[in-house]
């Protein structure tokens, strides 16, 4: 072999090879701009300025190139919404900040009066509610009601307890300092 055909072997392999990487660049450029944007004009723009200015292009267009994905953005979206609307639906307590129903009329962690319920059809109503949408009746005068935690907690009942049997126990006391008789109910 002849150094003549070496060299024009060589020349004939870069050249051949260049072209491939030429192809592959602006293949390559288009695909990715196609994957980051709609719009068809950015495409042939993007790809025509890769194939004529090769590799200055090619850097140009990964410098300006678009952040992200369409489908990457797609999915950011969708992550997003889906945050929203765990939030939204949601409701806290304005007492205790816990996680509460909308069918609770108290919150069962810190016994904050969340609803209160219509006098005539039951229908749970918002505090601040001065007649109920669903049957138009007047509520009794809860007009100014703060939305602090303090206004929505119910009054608590200091009152002692007492159970049945102890009622009876009283009861039975006091007909036996009166001099009557009194029959066990359990002796029966």
């Amino acid at each position: 072999m002849d150094s003549n055909t070496l060299i024009t072997g060589g020349l004939v392999y870069l050249a051949a090879s260049s072209i491939a990487i030429w192809l592959a660049m602006t293949l390559w450029t288009y695909r990715d701009m196609r994957a980051r944007s709609r719009d068809s004009f950015a495409q042939l723009l993007v790809t025509g300025m890769v194939a004529v200015l090769t590799v200055p292009g090619l850097l140009i267009y990964i410098f300006t190139r678009p952040r992200e994905t369409l489908s990457e953005a797609y999915e950011r979206s969708l992550e997003e919404e889906a945050l929203l609307q765990e939030i939204e639906e949601k409701p806290s307590c304005p007492g205790c900040s816990q996680r509460v129903y909308d069918h609770w009329q108290a919150c069962p962690h810190c016994h904050t009066r969340l609803k209160k319920p219509c006098i005539k059809c039951a229908t749970l109503l918002e505090l601040s509610w001065s007649i109920c949408p669903e049957c138009t009746t007047q509520q009794p005068g809860q007009a100014d009601i703060s939305y602090e935690a303090s206004a929505y907690t119910e009054p608590v009942d200091t009152t002692p307890r007492i159970s049945v049997r102890q009622k009876r126990q009283t009861t039975r006391q006091e007909r036996a300092a009166e001099g009557l008789e009194f029959i066990d109910e359990e002796a029966y």
